[in-house]
């Protein structure tokens, strides 16, 4: 996957290093916690995010933990999982 990320960040021209571990524990609170569709779309909404606040990986680890912490509070409840 490393090499994928490193493939993904250069075509795209990001320079920032992807901390892999702590985006997929986002991921992984969110499919568990809410939905599995939701998690893909979760994870871009936490780079547009970060983007919004300026960058960087503070950014990026601040909108992670804010998103972590939502999906734990909504866990046990159910999901409409629609698209719309």
């Amino acid at each position: 996957m490393k090499k994928w990320i490193e493939e993904a960040k250069a075509e795209l021209g990001v320079e920032l290093d992807v901390d892999v571990t702590e985006l997929l524990g986002m991921t992984k609170a969110v499919a568990h916690n809410v939905a599995r569709p939701a998690a893909p779309l979760t994870a871009f909404l936490v780079g547009y995010a970060a983007a919004q606040a300026g960058g960087g990986p503070a950014a990026v680890a601040d909108a992670n933990r804010t998103i972590i912490a939502l999906a734990e509070q909504r866990a046990g409840r159910p999901e409409d999982t629609g698209t719309g």
